[in-house]
């Protein structure tokens, strides 16, 4: 064989040596990589470990005096025991080996290798993730009042107390006292004592261990059904259930009432509903508004409106006699006859106090009208007799137009 053959034959043998090590290092890797990937699919199947504070489900295997303990495969077996005994003694009292028990883990690698457990602290976990859920649902609860303060009402459910705030109470329910005296309200409140009420949850607090309830919007779907036999403008008969410093309401029928707030009881000024109505008095009102289960309604939309008369008899520049019926910071408002009132402004004068002793309420003095928009049901007039300076603001107006 020549020199060149053989050098020939060596490099072909080392290139099929090179061929064999990449093929070993190849099959190598992809053992390798399988046997990993057989690996993760292994731990990606297997159940995590339980964490502190998670809650875990087991049978139970063995009770002691002491101590309860929970098959928690494949974990290991789990115990409840000292505090946490005590704490759940009247709920292990109903447990039974082989009975299926949800726990809290409060230690992973307790004393002898056992996984310390809590049963009450479970129980509260339920129950405040139910809470939650009740809340998201709307779920309703048929709950007892146990107590009342100044603010609400407190109600128990499951073991925990919760609050319900005077606002959050039906319509029908709230207590109406004369100025929202304290005491009064605290009166009205406790009379629910002993009273089941209708109520869901729309708040939870578990660190701080709170429930706060609402009464209102339990009967929704039944409102609006009711609420949907009426429409704008129908003539209502109802009996006053409440009066407060803004109007009175109105139960209209069984699981229905309106308001009729302050400026829709009279055409005439009106400062005090109280003063007008009493609970149980009888009226008859027109629905002027309904909005989603509100209804609003008017008594003096029934009468006839003195803004209509009161076009044909006035106009702008005449001197009138009025009665001085109010003071406030704009100035005061005069009456120049039966629910037709205008304003004085406060500009008429140097301040508050002057215009106070010129214009003294109850007494009647001369004006003249300066604006005069019946339509809007809009007046404002100038002390004393001035159809002169009335002249003159019109002229000046025109010019300007011009």
């Amino acid at each position: 064989m020549s020199k060149t053959q053989q050098d020939l034959s060596q490099t072909t043998d080392q290139e099929q040596i090179s061929e064999d090590i990449e093929q070993e290092e190849s099959d190598f890797k992809t053992k390798k990589s399988g046997e990993h990937r057989a690996m993760d699919e292994v731990l990606k199947s297997s159940p995590l470990p339980p964490e502190e504070g998670a809650l875990i489900e087991g049978k139970v295997i063995a009770k002691g005096k002491k101590s309860l303990y929970i098959d928690l495969p494949p974990f290991g077996t789990g115990i409840i025991f000292g505090r946490e005994y005590l704490n759940a003694k009247d709920i292990i009292k109903k447990v039974s080996i082989g009975d299926m028990v949800t726990a809290k883990v409060i230690e992973t690698e307790g004393e002898d290798g056992y996984i310390e457990l809590s049963l009450k602290e479970a129980k509260q976990a339920i129950i405040w993730s139910e809470a939650e859920k009740a809340t998201k649902g709307k779920t309703s609860f048929d709950l007892e009042v146990k107590d009342a303060n100044k603010g609400g009402l407190i109600l128990e459910w499951k073991g925990i107390d919760g609050f319900l705030p005077a606002s959050q109470l039906k319509a029908e329910h709230y207590p109406r006292v004369p100025d929202g005296d304290k005491d009064s309200i605290m009166e009205e409140l406790k009379k629910f004592v002993g009273q089941t009420l209708t109520v869901s949850i729309i708040g939870t607090d578990s660190k701080e261990g709170k429930l706060i309830f609402s009464e209102k919007n339990q009967d929704s779907k039944l409102k609006k059904e009711i609420i949907g036999k009426y429409t704008l403008g129908d003539v209502v008969d109802g009996e006053v259930t409440g009066a407060v410093d803004f109007g009175i309401f109105i139960k209209i029928q069984e699981g229905l009432e309106g308001l009729i707030h302050i400026s829709e009881i009279d055409w005439s000024l009106v400062e005090n509903p109280r003063e007008l109505f009493k609970v149980g008095d009888k009226v008859h009102a027109k629905i002027i508004d309904i909005k989603e289960d509100k209804i609003s309604l008017s008594i003096k939309a029934l009468k006839e409106n003195p803004w209509q008369e009161a076009e044909k008899k006035y106009k702008r520049g005449e001197v009138v006699k009025g009665v001085v019926i109010k003071h406030n910071r704009h100035g005061a408002l005069v009456s120049l006859e039966e629910g037709v009132a205008g304003l004085v402004h406060i500009s008429e004068f140097t301040n508050e106090e002057e215009l106070r002793r010129a214009l003294e309420l109850g007494k009647t003095y001369t004006f003249t009208i300066n604006v005069f928009e019946p339509k809007d049901q809009k007046m404002t007039l100038l002390f004393g007799s001035v159809p002169e300076r009335i002249t003159e603001d019109k002229k000046k107006t025109e010019a300007k137009k011009d």
